[in-house]
């Protein structure tokens, strides 16, 4: 916004009470401040930036205590727009102030010329400007400013579009046609008919808003097995929102996801006990496990070699830990912890043990011996912990919703007849690393002229496929390098930004390798715990208990974040994982006490 501008036109008035002859046209008197929080001060509110790609910042700022910072990735310029309502005929002048390398700003839509104005260079704070004038049948305008391809971020304030405001926006009407399509056992999709003039819609699900989207179709998900549902939409732009379309009611269907959440508590705790080895942790038995962890996974069950399928578990023998128990008192106890309501699953995989399924033999003797291990021990369910080499997207294996890739098709095989053997309350979770999940935002595979690593991203096709028998997903935030958030910018592990950017990814969806035609969709919230080393032994990345706390808050109550703000309020955000319960005790259950302590209402 240009801030001489309201004494310009205090002066003009003082000149014509003197008796002067009035300077200003009376067409002009009516020129008015048009764009909607042209400062930023308000985040992103009245603003579209094109893939995520905008962000308000606190430095540098032009004027006020805050500005836009928007940064180009891959085809994507970093366009952030505004559409106003203005008058036809009209002469109009649109300004701002920018920094950064090829920084353009400019208007469309105005039924003549479409102008714009940039930069080749603006180390400091440079104001742009330009007019217009609006065709005689031009009732809108968008105003923009975006980068260019390969540059790195710029930064935008103070955007002003003056000139006669247009006439009142309408209320849009009410939609029609709202029709549910083929639901799922934790989604229905729905359309329906676009309303003129509205620039959003609201869907609800029962008397709660659910989502607000920009088109006529969305679907509604993190839904219940069997249960009826009724949604309803309504159009909404800047004067307000419309009523609320005639309800439409679809029942999900049974699935295979039954209890989608294992019977586990609201707020649920998840650690690794290091079951089958030592290290500088030290052993803890089963019996010693405090309440505090709601599921307890046995690190680790691993194959008799990477291709075989063939999983085998023990406890650690008594040469390398001299206090293990005896397998029946193991067993013993976890009949015991399940009694209290706790989950003891097995995990396969880990640091060393390497797991790739690439025949039909080893998808089916991963079957057969996973089973034996659960059934030996009596276990609640799996967690997949595959690392290293594990999983790799073979060269053309480009789509993540109909993967081809041996490897993974028989490990989603695999998951889904063991789930479907042991039936719903089958607990099935995953510790996948950042690097196979969120990086996907980015990099898929080979990538479409290879090159890339194979196995960025190669995790989503198994969560995909799964997402309705998928009690638990807690990413590794640790042991990670820098990863590109949402914000399209990099966030490093160890604070609260981290876990919230990563975090957002599962809880948003994203494009996957920035193709928005191949968007990863966003799972539930009561799927979701982070992931975290207990202690600044147990990992890469360790996060103090005031960062976790900092995190927790901003993604289940929207307040103490960072430079990230994630795009939603994520109140059943399940809980947390570690990375592991034996360097927690080692550590004075430093990470279950902040655990237990943090206030979740």
């Amino acid at each position: 916004m240009d801030r001489t501008r309201p004494l310009t036109l205090l002066l003009a008035g003082a000149l014509a009470v003197g008796g002067l002859a009035a300077l200003t046209p009376a067409a002009q008197a009516a020129d008015s401040e048009l764009a909607r929080n042209g400062g930023f001060e308000a985040g992103l509110d009245g603003w579209t930036c094109t893939a995520g790609s905008g962000a308000v910042v606190s430095s540098p700022v032009h004027s006020g205590t805050k500005a836009l910072q928007a940064t180009p990735a891959g085809s994507d310029n970093a366009k952030c727009s505004q559409t106003i309502t203005v008058k036809p005929n009209s002469a109009y002048t649109l300004s701002g102030w920018v920094r950064g390398s090829y920084v353009y700003l400019g208007v469309t839509g105005t039924g003549t010329t479409d102008t714009s104005t940039w930069t080749q260079s603006a180390p400091d704070w440079q104001k742009l400007s330009t007019t217009f004038t609006t065709g005689a049948g031009t009732t809108s305008v968008t105003v923009y400013t975006h980068g260019w391809y390969g540059t790195p971020a710029y930064q935008a304030d103070d955007l002003s579009l003056y000139g006669p405001g247009g006439d009142p926006v309408q209320l849009p009407a009410a939609p029609t046609g709202l029709t549910a399509g083929s639901p799922t056992a934790t989604s229905v999709p729905l359309s329906w008919t676009a309303v003129p003039g509205a620039t959003s819609y609201h869907v609800y699900r029962g008397t709660t808003r659910i989502q607000t989207v920009t088109g006529t179709t969305t679907t509604a998900t993190g839904l219940t097995a069997s249960t009826a549902y009724t949604f309803q939409v309504s159009a909404a732009n800047s004067a307000g929102e419309s009523p609320k379309s005639a309800p439409v009611t679809a029942t999900t269907t049974s699935g295979g996801g039954g209890d989608p959440g294992g019977a586990l508590p609201a707020r649920a705790l998840v650690g690794y006990l290091h079951a089958s080895f030592a290290n500088g942790s030290g052993y803890t038995r089963m019996a010693d496990v405090p309440d505090s962890w709601d599921v307890i996974n046995l690190a680790f069950g691993e194959p008799t070699s990477v291709t075989s399928g063939d999983i085998r578990f023990s406890l650690c023998p008594a040469t390398e830990c001299p206090n293990v128990e005896s397998p029946a008192d193991f067993k013993a106890a976890i009949k015991a912890k399940q009694a209290a309501g706790k989950r003891v699953l097995i995990s396969i995989g880990g640091q060393n043990g390497q797991v790739q399924l690439a025949t039909t033999a080893a998808r089916d003797a991963f079957v057969t011996s996973v089973s034996k291990i659960i059934d030996e021990y009596g276990l609640d369910g799996l967690d997949i912990d595959f690392e290293g080499h594990s999983l790799s997207l073979q060269t053309g294996d480009t789509d993540f919703r109909s993967p081809t890739t041996p490897v993974i098709v028989h490990l989603i095989q695999a998951l889904k007849t063991l789930k479907a053997k042991y039936g719903a309350k089958f607990v099935l979770t995953m510790a996948p690393e950042t690097f196979f999940v969120q990086l996907g935002y980015q990099f898929y595979g080979s990538g479409p002229w290879g090159g890339q690593d194979p196995r960025a991203g190669a995790y989503l096709p198994v969560i995909h496929a799964l997402r309705d028998d998928l009690t638990l997903l807690h990413v590794q935030d640790y042991n990670s390098g820098p990863v590109m958030g949402l914000d399209n910018q990099y966030h490093s592990m160890g604070g609260a930004d981290f876990h919230v950017a990563m975090t957002d990814m599962l809880l948003t969806g994203f494009p996957v390798a920035g193709n928005t035609d191949r968007v990863f969709p966003a799972l539930r919230p009561d799927q979701v715990a982070i992931g975290l080393p207990a202690s600044t032994q147990a990992g890469n990345g360790h996060t103090t208990p005031a960062e976790v706390t900092k995190a927790l808050d901003c993604l289940t109550k929207r307040r103490n974040c960072g430079t990230y703000q994630p795009h939603g309020t994520w109140t059943s955000l399940r809980g947390l994982m570690t990375w592991s319960i034996n360097w927690d005790r080692y550590n004075q259950w430093e990470f279950s006490r902040n655990f237990d302590a943090y206030d979740w209402s």
